[in-house]
Parts: C-alpha cells; sequence; structure tokens
C-alpha cells in the first residue's frame, strides 16, 4: 500500500491542523493506519492508530495526545484523518502515517510493525 500524507504546516499554540493520509493499493478495510512523529534528535514516537474491524471503529492514542488528537476515516476516499487540537510547541515534528495488515493492538503501537510509510509532514507549532 502507498500512503500520501498532507496537511501540516505552521500553527500557533493553542491552534489546530488535520492530517491526511491517503491510500493507494489496498483499502483501510484491510489494513491498520498508525500516525507517528519525529523530532529532531528524538526517536520516532507512536501517536495515534486506528483500524476498522467488522463493526467497529478501533482507535488508540498516546497519553501525550489523548483528548487532544482524534483519529478518523473516510473509506470512499480512502483516507484516514488526524484532527489536532490544542496544540502544544512540543507536538512539533515531522508526523508519518504508517500501514500494517496486523491488527493485534499490542503490536500498533511499535513502529517497526508497520510495512508502508508515508513521506512525513511537517508540523510546527510556534508563536
Amino acid at each position: 500500500v502507498q500512503l500520501v500524507e498532507s496537511g501540516g504546516g505552521l500553527v500557533q499554540p493553542g491552534g489546530s491542523l488535520r492530517l491526511s493520509c491517503t491510500a493507494s493499493g489496498s483499502t483501510f478495510g484491510s489494513v491498520s493506519i498508525g500516525w507517528f512523529r519525529q523530532a529532531p534528535g528524538k526517536e520516532r514516537e507512536f501517536v495515534s492508530w486506528g483500524r476498522s474491524g467488522p463493526y467497529l471503529w478501533h482507535a488508540w492514542y498516546a497519553d501525550s495526545v489523548k483528548g487532544r488528537f482524534t483519529i478518523s476515516r473516510d473509506n470512499a476516499r480512502n483516507t484516514m484523518y488526524l484532527q489536532m487540537n490544542k496544540l502544544k510547541p512540543e507536538d512539533t515534528a515531522v508526523y508519518y502515517c504508517a500501514a500494517t495488515s496486523r491488527s493485534d493492538a499490542s503490536f500498533l503501537r511499535d513502529p517497526n510493525t508497520y510495512d508502508s510509510w508515508g513521506q512525513g509532514t511537517q508540523v510546527t507549532v510556534s508563536s
């Protein structure tokens, strides 16, 4: 599956951005999508993952973004979104989406689980 992210940019603290991750070559019904971020000099960090089950939509968030970020999907557009609200300077990073065929939640926070990665999009939170 090929992934393309968009939606990054410069925003003031407290502001919002919505990132998009569009997939080709597969559908979101058959893969789990993770969002990760990497700040300069730091390791890649888990942000959120989402996957569609037979009847439910499952999602999980890192503690650092819980209550501020929301992951959602548009199956018709084969696109996953990461809505980021109440942004903080420490949210500044390159954000990546990634895909895996695995569905075991215990593995979905590990970037090594994912097979396909987007090119990344820069998010800068600064006044």
